[in-house]
């Protein structure tokens, strides 16, 4: 029943978003906000701070995301754990592999799903039916 669950949503959210096409997949470049999280029921959990941001960078297909804090003077503080990904074209639907090299879960693999993409905004979902909204980060410039 889960599956038939999962498979339902995913036709749901692929039939309602625009195409996205291999020249798009630049515009994951740069550092992004978690706007909010959908859940399978519909209902929605909003994110408006957050301390964290994701800096996604990607190129040929392969790419790597990882975790940043914004600073105040505008610089990022950072860790050297990132998270690989490549991104695999199936059913004309682009997904995000990613392979984990985390100390806590070596090997781990997880799968998200592209359904929208844009300049300022993207969103993926999971496996279990989770999406995941984001929007581009604007820092904030104490100094202006």
């Amino acid at each position: 029943m889960r599956y038939l669950l999962y498979v339902a949503t995913f036709f749901i959210f692929c039939g309602c978003n625009t195409k996205i096409n291999k020249e798009d997949l630049s515009n994951l470049n740069g550092y992004w906000q978690i706007e909010k999280v959908t859940f399978p029921n519909g209902e929605t959990k909003d994110f408006t701070i957050s301390p964290t941001i994701d800096y996604i960078e990607i190129e040929d297909l392969e790419g790597f995301r990882k975790k940043v804090q914004p600073k105040f003077d505008g610089t990022y503080e950072t860790s050297d754990d990132a998270e690989f990904f490549s991104i695999v074209i199936t059913d004309a639907i682009y997904q995000m592999r990613y392979n984990s090299n985390e100390k806590s879960n070596p090997g781990m693999q997880r799968e998200e799903s592209l359904i929208q993409l844009s300049e300022n905004g993207f969103s993926v979902v999971n496996k279990d039916t989770l999406t995941y909204t984001y929007k581009r980060f604007e820092p904030i410039n104490v100094n202006e």
